[in-house]
């Protein structure tokens, strides 16, 4: 059966995004015993406790009902937690989804979006495999480029997608030039604050999104469980903004998305999970103070900033080196996907672990670089 006058063309084009394999199969693969993810900064500490507790105790009888399909009492803790009403609050099975609800919400054939050409991909990718333009600009010092950005609009423009920390690169935008570029591009079109990584930044000049969204009304604001507050196998991100605009999204949202285990996790990391946030952040601290040291020492070229992660710059082929420290059990992402060739990224954990990785990268670089 010919299926091709079936498919859109820009689904037939689309490559699709292979995931990685489970890791028990990775380990038997490059036969290694322990494998170190090193490579989705996950949060090393997982969950906070209260939200470890919900899933220790979670009744098995709940499995055969469903969940609320609205996430009410979730978007009540929010609304509690930043001041908002719960209306201003939807709920996704993981960030994708929210960003997969906003293009349908706003977008249509012939429409673009714009964004960085090195960031997250999936708004490139939700926009490419739904038939929408994708207008790319580059990166100026590895930060979004706000004069390059306010130059792709036009009258077809429906969105802007800004990661800020961005990933994988960790600059963010202060308040001040986020305010300033909310003012330029006056209500033309939705701005999209992805703030996946908001709760690692510990300087006082990184922006609130979720204090601006009253003001701004074209302002959506990402956040996401499955960073901090480590629950990203269970898969619930949320976005923010007016009533109006959440009203509108939600028209394109599928209710009962979201699993009750997540909702009532993720209910629990928001009302009990501030010392969590502060003890993830020490050990961010101690972690990139430690990779600073080593890859100085090491003569490497890296980008450590905001976020959960650190870029690293390597002289030969990155999926080269995944291979090498995948054998060590030592698993980091690649960084050609992203339009980084030769750069890694790895996840901040703790210093026992970033201690084998920073000599496997000694050993494994010495007949490339003379370390």
């Amino acid at each position: 059966m010919d299926l091709k006058h079936l498919v859109p063309d820009y689904i037939q084009h689309y490559q699709s995004y292979v995931p990685s394999k489970p890791d028990q199969e990775l380990k038997q693969l490059y036969g290694c015993p322990v494998l170190h993810r090193l490579n989705n900064n996950e949060n090393p500490l997982g969950p906070p406790p209260a939200a470890q507790a919900i899933v220790r105790q979670f009744p098995p009888a709940k499995s055969a009902i469903y969940p609320s399909g609205d996430s009410y009492f979730l978007r009540v803790a929010l609304a509690e937690q930043f001041g908002k009403h719960p209306e201003q609050f939807l709920v996704g099975n993981g960030s994708c989804e929210v960003i997969s609800s906003v293009l349908k919400a706003f977008c249509e054939r012939g429409d673009n979006i714009v964004t960085a050409d090195k960031t997250f991909a999936v708004y490139e990718w939700v926009a490419e495999f739904s038939g929408f333009d994708r207008r790319l600009v580059p990166l100026k010092d590895f930060a979004f480029d706000d004069e390059g950005l306010l130059s792709q609009i036009d009258v077809r423009t429906k969105i802007i997608f800004i990661c800020n920390p961005n990933n994988p690169t960790g600059t963010y935008w202060d308040r001040d030039r986020l305010i300033r570029f909310l003012n330029q591009v006056a209500g033309r079109c939705i701005v999209v604050l992805d703030e996946a990584y908001f709760e690692y930044v510990e300087s006082n000049d990184v922006p609130d999104g979720l204090s601006l969204i009253d003001q701004y009304p074209n302002l959506i604001v990402f956040r996401t469980f499955s960073k901090m507050y480590g629950l990203a196998g269970l898969r619930i991100g949320y976005l923010a903004g007016s009533r109006e605009v959440v009203d509108l999204v939600r028209r394109a949202y599928v209710v009962y998305s979201v699993n009750t285990i997540a909702q009532a996790a993720a209910s629990a990391a928001v009302r009990q999970g501030e010392d969590h946030v502060l003890a993830t952040r020490a050990l961010m601290r101690e972690g990139k103070a430690f990779l600073q040291q080593a890859l100085n020492s090491l003569g490497l070229t890296y980008l450590c900033n905001a976020g959960s992660y650190v870029m690293i710059q390597v002289p030969l082929s990155d999926t080269l080196l995944y291979r090498k420290l995948m054998k060590r059990g030592l698993m980091i992402r690649t960084m050609t996907g992203f339009r980084f060739p030769n750069w890694i990224r790895v996840t901040v954990v703790g210093v026992d672990i970033l201690q084998q990785l920073v000599d496997a990268l000694a050993e494994e670089l010495k007949p490339y670089s003379g370390l």
